[in-house]
């Protein structure tokens, strides 16, 4: 009998991990405190062997669901949160439900409907903003709740995660300005959120640690997709003094500029060199292949997942706020400025 036939145990996957047996549980049971390269080490032998948890291992979740609320689902960023979000959802051995609100009241109210209606483990909401009444709705569902990229304030005193915004708005600001550029503009994405926010406070930071001023001709709000890139980017290209470099707050609006540079008949970077934000896999594949800040999607929303399980088996969640660490990713669209 080969591996794939029949069923392997915790200790088998503890052994061929390299790791102890108490390691390997907290894995599937969604604890947060294992280093990450173990994590995934784990995870990977529980889905190639097929593992689930026994029975008994599973009566602290109520019903093997979680509800997975986005906004949207029109982006690849949120198919990088479901993919995080699913993986330890499997190795639980607890099944996602996931829901588009479409910043709607009426659609939010409908979902939270739902939720009353069946049971679920804990609800995981992605940059999503509640009205007042219903954030106290589902409050008194009485789930855990951890929040994704919280939109504004705190939704019922849940906790949340995040990434290094203000940092990866720094970082990709500083790497325009040691290339030699002096006027780089910022395509933001909504002023409403807070990851729009950080971003171009650290925009704005990488400019003045340069002794830039910062022009605010040059900071135009998008909304993360391409057609405001587009729109913004030819606003900023159409300008007296045109900036020579652009950080977009998303890769997606980062494609929109590249469109609005190709359209007046210039090239990236040769002409106008363009930094984005996420590192999306359509990064890599852009023409040329995009300079971007890496935002951990796929890590955020496995952590999400990882924590509302431990609250669902009533573990205390330590800290309120979790920031994950973007990177910068240097690829072709950058270069020095035209002398």
């Amino acid at each position: 009998m080969d591996d794939s036939e029949r069923s392997v145990t915790i200790t088998e996957i503890a052994r061929r991990a390299g790791v102890s047996v108490p390691t390997v549980s907290r894995v599937v049971n969604g604890r947060g405190d294992v280093a990450a390269a173990t994590r995934d080490r784990v995870e990977a032998l529980l889905r190639q062997h097929g593992y689930r948890r026994p029975l008994r291992a599973r009566t602290a979740l109520r019903a093997g669901l979680l509800d997975l609320v986005f906004d949207d689902l029109d982006s690849p960023w949120a198919v990088e949160i479901i993919r995080g979000v699913e993986d330890v959802a499997h190795a639980a051995g607890a099944g996602t439900v996931v829901s588009a609100v479409h910043r709607r009241t009426t659609s939010a109210r409908q979902w939270l409907g739902n939720l009353r209606a069946r049971a679920s483990d804990g609800v995981i909401l992605v940059t999503s903003d509640l009205a007042p009444t219903l954030a106290q709705e589902l409050h008194e569902v009485a789930v855990p709740v951890v929040v994704v990229d919280p939109a504004g304030g705190p939704v019922v005193g849940a906790p949340s995660i995040g990434a290094t915004n203000w940092a990866g708005g720094l970082s990709a600001t500083q790497h325009l300005v040691e290339l030699g550029h002096r006027r780089v503009a910022h395509v933001s994405g909504p002023a409403g959120l807070l990851c729009s926010r950080a971003r171009l406070d650290g925009h704005r930071a990488g400019l003045e640690s340069a002794g830039l001023a910062v022009d605010p001709r040059l900071v135009r709000e998008g909304d993360f997709y391409q057609e405001s890139g587009l729109r913004e980017a030819t606003a900023l290209l159409g300008l007296e003094d045109p900036p020579t470099a652009v950080f977009a707050a998303s890769d997606q609006i980062a494609l929109g500029v590249y469109e609005a540079v190709r359209r007046a008949g210039l090239r990236v970077p040769d002409d106008v060199s363009v930094v984005g934000f996420d590192d999306l896999s359509l990064a890599a594949w852009a023409s040329p292949p995009l300079t971007t800040v890496r935002q951990p999607l796929a890590e955020m929303g496995a952590l999400a997942a990882r924590t509302v399980l431990a609250a669902a088996a009533g573990e205390e969640v330590p800290n309120p706020r979790v920031e994950l660490a973007t990177s910068l990713v240097v690829r072709d669209s950058t270069a020095p400025p035209r002398a």
